[in-house]
């Protein structure tokens, strides 16, 4: 009997980690299965549903997850508002919808558990089983005691599950006696786990789950099936199930068994490995050792160099001061050259004051010429002798493991973009050796600061979102590949300009004037087309004289009072006149109250016509600014009130953009447009912005308009799909 119980200790003794709570890391404690098939804690699950709802009111903005254990990060939050986080996860009365997705602490995938919040997961009773059979091999020594014994108890030899209590043998034999329904009860070794005979349904709790879902991979009742979450999935019985699984589990162990002494085989090459692995790591650490010795070499010999040629030049220096000095000195009274000329002076024999004074003399004249141009014999600035370390300082901050195996990515200009926020992405060639991991650095360029800091984040994928820029500036960006601790080169920089002013974001009205027999809207209101062509060529026949279409306006559904801002769109190639700008409601009202459906635009003032030469009858400040694009063209008008302006006309047609930006500030008065794609202004205007102004479209013909649409954080979760 001892050895029975000793074998099954050992064998649970060895598959302690598959027991461990990924949150946690303790033994697990009434686990739950995850959707992703993972196991965590039930309070686990409480204290990150609970510490993720405190989150997402305290940071909104967040998109991190913390990865550390919620009991290693917590103090101790009283059960009570555990509990209300983790129940449904939307009340169908409040506005603010409750949290019922956190990450599996496993695997960091997002888990979405529903209305039902944690009612909706099943109790893992199989692991917990094996966890209590664990516990109970961990305390061998320490025995179960009965429960229904009189003082002292007696150990215990069986647990009835159905009366969840433990038995000696003589208390079993009275409280189970034979021939009555007690004595078919289920009873198993001593525990103190007492799991429920039957699984009933999280969902309908009144049911017994009786079949398996093949989709979800869980088990459901028959009310799930008839008219729950899983009426059109397949599902089969639960015999049929557990059979099936059973038998794959069997094969599977039965295999792994199979191929023991291959395992034990492979158990020792690795252990070689990590051997090998411990030699070549020790040895790459004493040659990465010798580079940088030696790189401390250059740098001590360097440094000896240049401190030599500074102290050579400081002496030399110092000696012409001094002599310098010397000479000066003897200038004074009674010192030096003129206490000498004054003793000469005293000769009175001409002829050998003669033979002296005349040397004498040329002396005091240079001496007299050197102080009317006093000039220092050296300088005692050594700007000559900075050492300009910038270069190499980036070169050593650059320093690592470079191999040819990784190769450089480039980052893609035409699929990356600014706008509210900043989309870089990138290639990399698809092939063995490629990167796991991405360094994306960015800084700002800035002409105050000669070398700003990089900023980094890293990324698992080929693109990323940037928040939280500067506009109307612009950012450097580079990136580089990681394969393990081995690094590719950084890329070739890439430079891109935020918008002059942070973007407004606004939809197509499609209320206020806008006629649906001329114009097409889509459901997401961010795309409009003119249709209005289609009737006029339906009646070609009927029109024996000339006529022109008038312009169809459409305006954004949100206005401006102030401030600046800025937003872009893009047109369709084959668009043949498209007016935008911004335009006040008192003008858009006039516009929508006086339209006649024929007219022609050569005396329509906002027609666009002649490529703006409206606005020549335009002297003082209007409540509208249009310009006109079309046919790939896009048109300066001729009374541009900005000095720089071209008046010719060919030098007013430009090439149009594939994206062009408006920006308006309401505090000075002004419109610009841009060329989205690279932030330049093409041509910008005085305007009357007394009243709200609003972003204003008219189409003549066949044309297009797609608004710009925001960069939102999830851009990338959709983007790697596609990849």
């Amino acid at each position: 009997m001892e050895g029975d119980r000793l074998e099954p200790a050992v064998t649970i003794k060895n598959i302690e980690r598959e027991l461990i709570c990924p949150a946690c890391k303790e033994l697990f404690t009434h686990p739950l299965i995850l959707p992703c098939q993972h196991s965590i804690c039930h309070k686990c699950v409480k204290e990150i549903l609970y510490f993720t709802l405190e989150d997402s009111f305290n940071d909104a903005a967040s998109e991190t997850s913390n990865q550390s254990s919620p009991r290693i990060r917590i103090s101790s939050p009283s059960m009570d508002r555990i509990d209300r986080a983790s129940r449904s996860g939307w009340k169908r009365n409040s506005l603010t919808p409750r949290t019922t997705t956190f990450p599996c602490p496993g695997c960091r995938h997002d888990i979405e558990l529903g209305e039902r919040g944690i009612n909706g997961l099943f109790r893992n009773f199989t692991l917990e089983t094996i966890v209590e059979r664990y516990r109970q091999a961990a305390r061998a020594a320490t025995a179960i005691m009965c429960d229904l014994c009189k003082p002292p108890p007696q150990e215990s030899t069986k647990s009835c599950m159905d009366c969840s209590a433990s038995y000696c043998n003589e208390c079993f034999k009275i409280h189970h006696p034979w021939g009555t329904l007690k004595a078919q009860h289920e009873y198993v070794g001593p525990t103190t786990n007492f799991r429920p005979k039957i699984l009933m349904c999280p969902e309908h709790e009144m049911e017994r789950v009786n079949m398996y879902c093949e989709l979800c991979r869980r088990p459901v009742c028959h009310l799930c099936k008839l008219g729950g979450t899983h009426a059109n999935h397949r599902v089969t019985t639960m015999s049929s199930a557990y059979k099936i699984l059973k038998e794959k589990l069997s094969k599977d162990i039965d295999y792994l068994i199979s191929k023991e002494s291959q395992v034990k085989s492979q158990i020792t090459e690795l252990g070689l490995l990590m051997k090998e692995t411990e030699c070549n790591g020790e040895r790459a650490k004493e040659e990465a050792s010798n580079c940088f010795d030696k790189l401390f070499e250059v740098l001590e010999e360097r440094r000896a160099s240049a401190l030599r040629a500074i102290e050579a030049s400081k002496m030399l220096r110092l000696e012409k001061l001094k002599s310098q000095r010397e000479e000066y000195q003897g200038l004074l009274e009674n010192n030096g050259l003129v206490g000498y000329a004054q003793e000469v002076l005293k000769e009175t024999d001409q002829s050998c004051f003669v033979q002296t004074a005349k040397q004498l003399h040329d002396r005091i004249q240079k001496a007299t010429e050197s102080l009317k141009s006093f000039r220092p014999a050296a300088q005692a600035s050594f700007e000559d002798f900075v050492v300009d370390v910038t270069k190499p300082q980036e070169a050593l901050t650059d320093l690592s493991f470079h191999s040819s195996g990784v190769d450089i990515p480039e980052i893609n200009e035409e699929q990356s973009k600014m706008y509210n926020k900043a989309l870089i992405c990138w290639d990399h060639p698809q092939r063995a050796g490629s990167a796991d991991t991405y360094i994306l650095e960015y800084r700002k360029v800035n002409k105050e600061e000669a070398n700003p800091a990089w900023q980094e984040t890293e990324v698992l994928s080929k693109s990323k979102v940037i928040s939280d820029l500067d506009t109307n500036s612009s950012y450097a960006f580079r990136v580089r590949g990681y394969k393990g601790s081995i690094c590719s080169p950084w890329s070739r920089e890439v430079i891109l300009h935020t918008p002059p002013a942070p973007v407004f974001s606004f939809l197509f009205d499609d209320k206020c004037g806008y006629n649906s027999e001329r114009l097409l809207l889509n459901a997401r209101r961010n795309s409009v087309e003119n249709r209005a062509g289609f009737p006029l060529l339906l009646g070609a026949e009927r029109l024996q004289a000339g006529c022109y279409t008038t312009l169809d306006y459409i305006v954004g559904d949100t206005g401006i009072v102030k401030g600046k801002h800025f937003w872009a769109f893009r047109l369709e190639p084959y668009s043949y006149l498209v007016k935008a700008g911004v335009a006040s409601d008192s003008k858009i009202q006039e516009w929508f109250h006086n339209s006649r459906d024929l007219t022609s635009p050569r005396y329509e003032q906002d027609s666009g016509h002649d490529s703006g030469s409206e606005d020549i009858f335009v002297e003082s400040l209007q409540p509208f600014t249009l310009v006109t694009l079309g046919m790939k063209k896009f048109f300066i008008p001729k009374a541009s009130l900005a000095p720089a302006a071209p008046k010719d006309s060919v030098n007013r047609i430009l090439p149009m953009p594939s994206c062009i930006g408006i920006c308006l500030d309401c505090d000075k008065g002004k419109v610009g447009f841009y060329d989205a794609d690279r932030m330049k202004c093409l041509y910008e205007r005085q305007v009357d912005c007394s009243g709200k102004m609003y972003p204003a479209f008219a189409l003549m013909g066949s044309a297009g308009v797609h608004l710009e649409e925001t960069i939102a954080a999830t851009y990338l979760e959709y983007q790697d799909e596609d990849m």
